[in-house]
Order: C-alpha cells, then structure tokens, then sequence
C-alpha cells in the first residue's frame, strides 16, 4: 500500500460514508503496529464503530487492543465530551451562583453547537497536546463521513480566525479568560494540519460515480485549507468474475468505468486498489488480511438468496400514501443507500398523484445526481450548510441588526461570523421543513448517523428552551413535537445486511426512542442474498448477509428488504424500478 510507505505521524481518513474507512484504518493501524511501532487509532465519528470491529468496548480514554501489542484506540464521544466540557465551566461557579442562574448556564451549554466545540477540542488536543500522544508514533484518525470532516477539519482555521479577530464570548468557549489559550491551540493545530512531513490524508472511496466525485472535491476543499500530502485508496474492488454471473459481470464492468473515468486531480494522487473480500471485516484476522489479494473463491453449495422472502418494496410506499401528507425521513450510517431509497420513496409517491417535496440535510448528499430529471409533483432541495448559515446572517441582520446604530450591528455581525451559527441555521431551515410536511409529503435524506443525532440534539434544546420560556400548561408546538408523533412524522433506518451498519442503526432505533421518536420501518438495501448471485465470492458475501437480515426481521415489525441491482438507480425511471423490486415484510 503506497500510502503506509514512509508515513507521517498523523494520518486521516476520510470519505463518503460505506466506503469502508474504518476497516482501512483499523487495517493500516494494525500494519504499522506490526513493525514495531507504537500507534493510536483515534474515531473522531459521532457513530464511531471503532469498538465493534475489535470485539471491545472503547470510550473517551486511550484503551489498548490487547491482540494487537502496540495499538491502543479512542473514540471521541460527543456527548462525553460536552459533559465534560460543561463540567469545565460549570464547576468552578457552582456554589458561588444562584441555582437558577446555574441551570440557565448549563441549559445554555446544553445544544449541538456546544456538543460540536467539546469534540472539536478533543480532536485539536490530539494534535497539538504534546504529553497526550507523546508514547505514540503514529496517530491515525478515522473520521466521520466527508462533509462533518470537512467542517471538522476546516475548523482550526475557522476558529483561528475568529479569535484572531477579537470576537467569540462565553456562550461558545467558556470563560474569556481561556480565549487566548484556545487561539494557540487552534494555531498550533492549523500548522500540525498543513505540514506534510506530520500529516497525511487517505481519501477512501469505491468504484463507484458519485463516490470518486465527492472524493475529488473534498481533496479540493482540503488541499485549500493546506492538507497536500493526499492519497486516494479504492477499496472494495470486485475481482474479474468467471463468465456466467450477470449481476458479478455487470459489477465489475460498472467498476472499470468509473475508474477509467476518474476526475482528473484524483489520477494525479498515489491510488492503492483494494479488494473485495468475502466476509466483513470484523476482528483482527478479516483486518490482516485486508490487504492481501483476494483468491479465487468456489461458490458455497447452498442457495442464500432462496431463504429471503419476496414481495414488492412498494408494499410500503402504498401504507405511506394512505396519508396525503407528511414527513418521511431515512436516517442510518453513511453508505447504505439512504439517498437513492429517499428518491426512490419521492417519485413512488409523486407518481400516485400526491405532492412531494424531497430534500436532504447531508453536506455531501447527491439528490439531483441521483435523480437526473424532472417529475411532476416532485420538488427537490437541499439543505447546503452555506446557504442556510449566510440566509440566517442576513435575516438576523435585516431584523435584530434593524434597529441598532453602526457599532451595534458590528458587534452583531461579529457574533453571527461564529462558526456555532451553522448549526443554528441548519435547525432553522431543518423546522421550516419540518413545517412543510403539515399540508405535502416531505421526504428527508438525512445525513450519516452522527451528523442526524446533532441536529436532533439542536432540535431537542429548543423544545427544552421554548417549554421553559413559555411555561408549564402553554399550548405550542415544536419541531421535536412533530417528530414524535407517529401521525406526522414517519422514520425509515436504512441499513446494508452487514454487522456494522445493522448495529448501529440498532443504536440509532434506541437513540431515537429515548428521545420519544418510535422509527415506523427498516430497509435492508443493497441486498446480495436477495439477488441471488452466481459469482462465488459474491454468494460468500451473500450467505454472511443471512444472520444479519434474520436478526432485523425478528426484532421489527415492519421491514423491506432491496436487492443489489446490476445498474445504479439513477434517474426516474430506474429509481421507479427500485421502488417496485425486493421483498416487504409486516408482521
């Protein structure tokens, strides 16, 4: 692999979700911890699966993987961090406060913005904290899904800026008095990001379009904030089939052509190509292995695909239209699919006569990619962090700003140039949508699971600050009111057939229950089981799938299943097509 030659201390990876991130840089760790070196493997995702893939439990301290000498892990919790953050601030006032006073600061540290600058100083610490990775020679990151690493890794810089500029106040960083010390560790951290010699970025992708697109544009966005020293692994790839496997043959033709067509700057970067293996990469054996080429492999004698249940997919679509309103929103881990069964579920509902609006909270969604055309009934949007963030500037300005004289609109705009305010616009124009369901479908691609969790967590602090303002027995309505009744608001998790994916979106049915949101169906998609492939690596991976769809079968009522298909679904009429394929089940 070219990017473990020579590497430097820090390394990053990152990419659309699914790609397969983690296995690489729990693989590239476990390589560098077999030659000797000592290493860090740091999850800097909110839904970090770190822990799963070792067969042991990590949190926010430093725990070694004891099968692996030399490899300890850390997963940057969000919520952990915040509490602890919380702490820092809270703690030394308490006793010294009213109270009252004291539950208003901490209902004040309780939103996601809070939640995004405790991770945020988690992950600078490791960069610039000399005596936290001093025992280390080697700290990789595997980070969440391409467009939080690109807000998580463009923040350095955001915050250098903003502080250099004499702006900020307690409600974001805590007590002024730590304001310089925050301005050298964030200066510090920009200088750790952009030095080649300690920093290198491992751009992860499959063969796939739309994945090497995204992946073009994040080298481009990071190679601008400094990140050069970039490498691009192709993982996932399907070895040339023996003739006779339709669905294997359509696959690795479908791969060839994306590669051949690879953007431009990504040809110039050191690719490694690594492929398909025929079982998940859970547990240090599948890891050592994952860089190993793949053998030719017979197909198991048994047939996978005959013990998976059929019946069409718009089984589900109909009990969603028996409404003629709505908010439909498909949340899971990046990867499975969530835009493509979000567009599939829009034009399916456009195409019975009902007015849809199909829009997606993830900074790095393809919803008119995936689309490629028009249809009557059907309105798409997006919710771009940008867009949203400058909208919100310039209507706080226009109206809060209205009545101030120049200093105080100055001091105004100073406090909208936060990056905390991106995550207030975003909520913003999230409930406006959210708004728009009570008289249309409104079907919602969301972003990766950590990405949702933030923004429900903003969604959840303004139902706790609107409640408190308005008082015991008021009657009003919040955006998590809607989404906790089961009449508006309808959650589909998405998930492949594959341990990873199926558990965490396990965690996410429980996340969500606990904050009084029950999820109204599961979709396995991508499912080899249910293609029945011939190809005897591809009937491997297709008899592992079996237990995980089982699992989720027997825990839920309501379940789709969606088979791998030979073509990518894009465009309308194919995504019309993966609507009426695979299996529903409803027990």
């Amino acid at each position: 692999m070219k990017f473990l030659f020579a590497s430097p201390r820090f390394l990053f990876f990152t990419g659309k979700g699914g790609v397969g991130k983690t296995s690489i840089a729990c693989a590239a760790a476990i390589h560098l911890a077999r030659t000797g070196k000592r290493v860090l493997l740091v999850s800097t995702d909110p839904a970090s699966n770190v822990g799963q893939v070792f067969g042991l439990t990590i949190g926010n301290i430093i725990t070694d993987v004891l099968t692996v000498p030399g490899l300890s892990a850390l997963e940057i919790d969000p919520e952990q961090a915040a509490e602890a953050y919380r702490e820092r601030i809270v703690g030394p006032v308490r006793g010294l406060l009213p109270e009252k006073e004291l539950a208003s600061i901490t209902e004040q540290l309780s939103g996601s913005c809070t939640t995004e600058i405790a991770s945020f100083n988690e992950f600078t610490a490791l960069l610039t904290d000399h005596d936290t990775v001093a025992d280390f020679d080697h700290v990789l990151f595997d980070t969440a899904p391409t467009g939080h690493t690109i807000r998580l890794l463009q923040l350095p810089g955001s915050w250098t800026d903003f502080l250099g500029a004499g702006k900020g106040d307690a409600s974001c960083l805590g007590p002024l008095s730590g304001l310089e010390k925050q301005r050298t560790i964030y200066a510090d951290a920009v200088t750790a990001l952009a030095d080649p010699l300690r920093t290198r970025l491992v751009l992860v992708t499959r063969a796939q379009r739309a994945t090497l697109a995204e992946i073009a544009r994040t080298h481009s966005e990071l190679a601008d904030i400094g990140l050069s020293q970039q490498h691009v692994v192709v993982n996932g790839l399907l070895p040339e089939p023996a003739a006779g496997d339709e669905l294997a043959a359509a696959i690795y033709q479908r791969e060839r052509t994306a590669l051949e067509d690879m953007p431009a700057p990504l040809r110039a970067l050191p690719v490694d190509r690594v492929a398909l293996k025929p079982t998940n990469m859970v547990g240090v054996d599948a890891l050592e292995g994952l860089f190993t080429a793949t053998d030719d492999i017979a197909a198991p004698a048994t047939v996978p695909g005959a013990e998976v249940p059929q019946a069409p997919l718009s089984a589900l679509v109909d009990e969603l239209a028996e409404a003629d309103h709505g908010l439909i929103m498909c949340m899971g881990k990046g990867g499975v699919g969530k835009t493509t069964l979000a567009a599939a579920i829009a034009v399916a509902l456009a195409r019975r006569g009902h007015q849809v609006h199909l829009t997606t909270t993830d900074p790095a969604a393809h919803l008119t990619d995936t689309l490629d055309g028009n249809l009557d009934g059907l309105e798409v949007s997006r919710i771009d962090p940008a867009v949203a963030t400058q909208q919100y500037r310039d209507r706080v300005l226009a109206t809060k700003g209205a009545a101030l004289d120049e200093q105080g609109r100055a001091t105004l705009a100073e406090d909208l140039a936060s990056p905390c305010t991106e995550e207030v616009a975003v909520f913003q124009a999230f409930s406006r949508v959210i708004h728009e369901s009570r008289r249309k479908f409104v079907v919602v691609d969301t972003a990766p699971t950590g990405h949702t969790l933030l923004l429900l967590d903003a969604t959840g602090s303004y139902h706790r600050e609107i409640a408190r303002q308005m008082g015991e027995g008021s009657n009003f309505t919040t955006p998590l009111m809607r989404l906790q009744n089961p009449d508006e608001t309808k959650v589909l998790l998405v998930t492949l057939a594959e341990t990873t994916p199926r558990l965490e979106a396990e965690g996410l049915h429980a996340d969500l229950q606990r904050a009084g949101i029950t999820p109204w169906g599961w979709v396995v998609n991508n499912s080899l089981a249910a293609a029945n492939p011939t190809s005897g690596l591809l009937r491997q991976r297709a008899a592992v799938e079996l237990p995980e769809i089982d699992a989720v079968t027997a825990a839920h009522r309501r379940v789709a299943i969606v088979p791998m298909l030979p073509a990518e679904p894009v465009g309308v009429q194919a995504l019309t097509t993966l609507a009426a394929a695979g299996t529903a089940l409803a027990h």
